[in-house]
């Protein structure tokens, strides 16, 4: 847990509800390393947890109401548990909480009220899963305070509901999964329709550093949802639950038969679901070179075929690419904006960081936020009863 960010909710906890909290609970963001817009196609994803998180500081109450502020937005929201409405502020963070009460309490799972304060850490609207983080640690919380034993697959599916339909955003199950279970010093080969789950190890000798190219998209509403919708059409004509069931010789045998959009949001899946399986073979094999290759491809592929990347991001990615320490990056999240990802030698990661955000400035005008990131944990909870 970040020393800081605990402290931060700690303090303004105290100088509000004028006690210590009962507990802190905290859920890191994530960075995809390669497998985007597979999840919902009921593929493979290889996220790891970072090391930027959603702290939430919380004691029970002897109603069923949350009251809760937000450092961040510096914002006060209550809403009761009980009130049977969905009643929503359109990108309200509250919603997201009270998304994540609604989801357990329709899933039969016990919730109980609570006073909170939350802060984070994780850059919104970047696509490195704010929402998920905050998701999390609320359910991590709702935890808590019912006693019951946490559980991530199933709390990570109480959230992934929470987003999908309560705030609205047609999401997979990888950002909450991993925020839940992610293991430190690992990234996470997650089958998406089993759920089931490989770590693995990120070698010593190279880190994981995310290029925030400074803009911002909003999902709800936006091409998202189109190109699920694509996709789905595309499993329909190959007769398949999901496009996950596609091989590539399957697809290029049938290509001719999808329009050509159709196609290209196909041929991203099918040949991402096949990278990103090799990516983690190779990367468990320390093969990092090879693993940068499929890093490249993946970019490629996501901005012609899927069509989700900007003109910030790729000049993101090129410059990243001509660090002689850098193995291969990518566009990483959903896109439409937002953060990169790059595979260096850990070693010259902090040049790495200055010479890309420096170059990256010249080049677009916009200062980029870099991040150096360490693997971390899935969501936990501190007691401090």
């Amino acid at each position: 847990m970040s020393s800081a960010l605990r402290a931060r909710v700690l303090d303004e906890f105290e100088r509000r509800f004028g006690d210590v909290p009962a507990f802190v609970a905290r859920a890191p963001g994530r960075v995809n390393l390669i497998g985007d817009h597979t999840d919902y196609n009921d593929g493979f994803v290889l996220p790891m947890a970072i090391d930027r998180e959603v702290c939430l500081a919380a004691r029970p109450r002897d109603d069923r109401r949350v009251v809760v502020h937000s450092i961040d937005f510096d914002q006060d929201a209550s809403f009761a548990l009980d009130d049977g409405g969905r009643r929503r502020e359109e990108g309200s963070w509250v919603e997201y909480l009270r998304g994540v009460a609604w989801a357990l309490d329709d899933a039969g799972r016990p919730t109980a009220g609570w006073d909170g304060v939350v802060a984070g850490d994780v850059p919104v609207g970047a696509g490195l899963s704010s929402s998920a983080a905050l998701e999390l640690a609320t359910a991590r919380a709702f935890s808590a305070l019912s006693g019951v034993v946490w559980q991530p697959v199933a709390m990570a599916r109480v959230a992934q509901r929470a987003e999908n339909e309560w705030v609205g955003v047609n999401c997979g199950i990888m950002d909450q999964l991993i925020s839940a279970a992610g293991e430190a010093g690992h990234a996470t080969l997650i089958d998406c329709r089993s759920l089931e789950t490989r770590v693995v190890p990120i070698p010593a000798h190279v880190a994981v550093v995310v290029l925030d190219t400074g803009t911002r998209r909003g999902l709800v509403g936006s091409a998202y949802n189109e190109r699920r919708a694509q996709c789905e059409e595309a499993a329909a004509l190959f007769g398949v639950p999901a496009l996950r069931d596609v091989d590539i010789t399957t697809f290029h045998a049938r290509a001719a038969e999808l329009d050509p959009v159709t196609r290209k949001r196909a041929r991203h899946v099918v040949t991402e679901n096949a990278r990103t399986i090799e990516a983690a073979s190779r990367l468990e094999d320390g093969n990092v070179v090879r693993f940068g290759e499929l890093m490249n491809e993946s970019h490629a592929s996501l901005r012609d075929d899927f069509e989700v990347s900007r003109p910030e991001l790729d000049a993101m990615v090129a410059i990243a690419r001509e660090h002689d320490a850098c193995f291969g990056a990518r566009m990483t999240g959903a896109g439409f904006g937002g953060c990169a990802v790059a595979l260096v030698e850990s070693e010259s990661a902090t040049e790495f960081a200055q010479g890309v955000g420096a170059a990256y400035e010249r080049a677009v005008g916009v200062g980029p936020a870099v991040y150096v990131c360490d693997a971390s944990a899935g969501a936990s909870v501190e007691s401090l009863d």
